[in-house]
């Protein structure tokens, strides 16, 4: 007899529990929606197409502001680990503001860009780009001096030295660093459109609220934890694994 995987049995035992609180709590369907309600959810809003659109729209969004993050956070991480000097200073200020929740940078975006894509643009790269830029500098500072003395000595100069050594020597800090700002990136984009009007998978979660329809909550919710699995496991798990055969770490 095949054996049921581990995890198809634990997911169908948070639905079996869900399902038992959600006929425990009938009479609040408002508060508390049974899996029934999400699936009806889930199915009038891909059918009607509002679904579609709002997931499109945020992955847009936080493609785009994700990007922009990874960029300025390789080419900040790079700088800051290059001197002592930006090192203890800017450093240590990024350090600091990788403290604040996205949801603090929203009035300086409302104040800056107004109630526009800019503004959730803004947020997204404000969560995120701290987490990589940090990565990016610990990947640096960890990388052993005898990784860029044995790569000069191989005729490893400038950009050459950098792309072919340093930088593979603090891969692993920095998908740890990758990994963290996308989640962080997420929370930005769905802080930024629960707030600003515009239309994505926030905008349909304070719709639910507004309407009472906790279904429709409780779908777009397991959207966003779609996305972000998705992302984790086309990407980050396949970059992980990569990582970990390069480096003879596959049976660890």
């Amino acid at each position: 007899m095949k054996k049921i995987p581990s995890n198809v049995v634990f997911y169908a035992a948070v639905i079996a529990v869900w399902y038992a609180m959600a006929r425990s709590h009938a009479s609040v369907s408002h508060v508390f929606p049974a899996p029934a309600d999400v699936a009806h959810s889930l199915r009038k809003g891909f059918a009607d197409g509002s679904l579609w659109v709002a997931f499109g729209a945020s992955l847009r969004r936080v493609a785009i502001g994700y990007a922009i993050s990874v960029a300025l956070g390789v080419a900040l991480g790079v700088v800051i680990s290059s001197s002592r000097f930006m090192e203890q200073t800017v450093g240590g200020l990024l350090t600091s503001l990788q403290s604040l929740p996205s949801i603090c940078w929203l009035p300086l975006a409302v104040l800056w860009f107004g109630s526009s894509e800019k503004a959730i643009l803004f947020v997204i790269v404000m969560g995120s780009v701290l987490s990589i830029t940090i990565s990016m500098e610990a990947g640096r500072m960890q990388t052993p001096k005898i990784y860029s003395m044995a790569g000069r000595n191989l005729g490893a100069r400038g950009w050459r030295l950098f792309v072919f050594v340093l930088f593979p020597a603090g891969l692993p800090y920095l998908v740890a660093g990758l990994k963290q700002g996308w989640a962080f990136a997420l929370r930005g984009l769905i802080a930024g459109e629960m707030i600003f009007a515009t239309f994505g998978l926030g905008q349909q979660l304070m719709a639910g609220r507004r309407s009472n329809d906790m279904g429709l909550v409780v779908a777009v919710m397991l959207l966003i934890l779609a996305l972000g699995w998705i992302v984790d496991f086309a990407l980050f798990r396949s970059l992980e694994r990569r990582m970990r055969l390069k480096w003879g770490l596959a049976g660890a």
